[in-house]
């Protein structure tokens, strides 16, 4: 069991814990310096997610709009003329 917590931590669980903690205290310095919240850079992503999400659906459905508008057209026209084809 240890080998394998070994192998999937990187290193023995003590040396990865030192580590991450040495990173994390250098990372909450930098953004500290930076003035920014964790809770703020998780707010701006929530927000980027939700934007996307907005846009690429939103645009689907105007997509979607434009389809059913031109198939009101299109497709009548196609019937008409396979109708006139077969006839002839």
């Amino acid at each position: 069991m240890s080998g394998r917590m070994t192998s999937f931590l990187g290193g023995s669980p003590l040396s990865v814990a030192v580590r991450l903690l040495v990173i994390s205290l250098l990372v909450g310095v930098v953004l500290s310096w930076l003035d920014l919240r964790p809770t703020e850079l998780f707010n701006h992503l929530v927000y980027l997610v939700e934007s996307a999400w907005l846009s690429v659906f939103g645009s689907l459905n105007r997509t979607i709009d434009y389809v059913l508008m031109g198939a009101a057209i299109v497709v009548p026209i196609f019937l008409i003329s396979r109708f006139i084809k077969t006839r002839g």
